[in-house]
């Protein structure tokens, strides 16, 4: 018996290998060495490593990169330190590279993707998509120049993680229970003070937008995925309160979906009482999801109202960075798909994008109902 257990072993072991052999592990380059690399994608790769093999980390600066790569070394033993400008054209060069992960400021994101895009790179940017829909227009101009000139088109995908999230794939699917949807609310009161990590970053408190853009197409994401369906108007009200701050910190905003169903978005950027939630409601029951922790975990706890009183609950666990990663090595793996992972394709982040600075136009404008552009 331990003979065949053995064989068995060992003859799965060599067509895992030969599977490796004919679809090697992508080679791929992380630019950027900040607190999300440290603290998300570095331990997130780790945990997938046979799928991909961190070749190179960038920054602008040799002690930023150093930092990061000093970290990736207890997973990624053979990661290279590269950065400024010498460093940037080596991973250009380097035809073992053929995916990098944009995670830098979001005024230098869109430019850098593109480098890498023109340099032949498959590219996975970190959200937003861009700071405009004036850049995202120039941007999308852009990459379908550089996409005719590369005879393989390189992938552009955008990192939304809450697409990924088995929360929201799984009470997706559980919306055609509730029936029609009668009113959609989203609820954030955020947390972004003097002990978030992400508190004194220059970058975000110099977006357009703020807090509000960068923090926001994260609950946007969520909101389109849940209801299936894209907002085609808003009306919002904005305010700056916490001068600590940029400005705006608070947004309320009714919006309407294209399926005729209306809902309100209300957004306090920093609040002593945490809070995230999703509901949506229809004829024949609701579904709630909302951010929690249990167990010592922290993730979403989703519940199901239905008929006669009837709940259900379900708690998931975080997993979308991990998720959205595996979608991206795998799209990379095998570009002979004839359709990438849609959830990380530019357009999806675009859209995001387009409803947060839809809702920022109609603050300014006193609530006036500001159409939703479309890509």
């Amino acid at each position: 018996m331990s003979c065949v257990t053995t064989i068995s072993t060992v003859w799965i072991q060599y067509n895992q290998k030969k599977a490796k052999m004919v679809n090697p592990s992508p080679g791929i380059a992380i630019l950027g060495a900040g607190i999300f690399v440290k603290t998300q994608y570095i331990p997130r790769l780790a945990e997938i490593s046979d799928l991909v093999v961190l070749k190179a980390i960038w920054s602008r600066t040799e002690e930023s990169a150093k930092g990061a790569v000093e970290i990736a070394r207890k997973h990624f033993p053979d990661v290279k330190c590269k950065w400024g400008d010498e460093g940037l054209n080596e991973i250009m060069e380097d035809s073992s590279i053929v995916g990098v992960a944009v995670v830098v400021a979001a005024e230098t994101m869109v430019e850098m993707s593109l480098k890498m895009l023109k340099a032949g790179k498959h590219v996975l940017q970190e959200k937003p998509a861009a700071a405009s829909i004036s850049e995202i227009e120039a941007a999308m101009l852009s990459y379908r120049i550089i996409s005719a000139d590369t005879p393989c088109r390189p992938i552009w995908a955008v990192a939304e993680n809450y697409r990924f999230e088995p929360a929201f794939v799984e009470l997706k699917k559980l919306i055609a229970e509730i029936g029609d949807m009668m009113n959609v609310q989203l609820i954030i009161e955020g947390s972004m003070n003097s002990s978030n990590p992400y508190f004194s970053s220059s970058w975000r408190r110099n977006l357009s937008g703020g807090f509000i853009l960068d923090m926001g197409v994260h609950y946007i994401a969520g909101l389109r995925m849940l209801v299936g369906c894209e907002v085609a108007s808003v009306s919002a009200s904005t305010s700056h309160v916490d001068k600590t701050l940029p400005g705006p910190d608070n947004i309320t905003s009714n919006f309407q979906l294209e399926n005729g169903c209306s809902g309100v978005f209300v957004m306090v950027v920093s609040s002593r009482s945490p809070k995230i939630l999703w509901r949506v409601v229809g004829l024949k029951g609701t579904v709630q999801l909302e951010r929690g922790v249990e167990g010592g975990r922290h993730g979403y706890m989703t519940t199901i109202y239905g008929e006669g009183g009837t709940t259900r609950t379900i708690f998931y666990p975080f997993s979308g960075v991990t998720e959205e990663l595996k979608a991206f090595f795998n799209d990379i793996s095998d570009t002979s798909k004839k359709e990438q992972e849609p959830r990380l394709s530019y357009v999806e982040g675009a859209r995001d994008v387009a409803v947060l600075e839809a809702m920022l136009e109609s603050g300014a404008k006193n609530g006036a109902v500001v159409p939703v552009p479309k890509f």
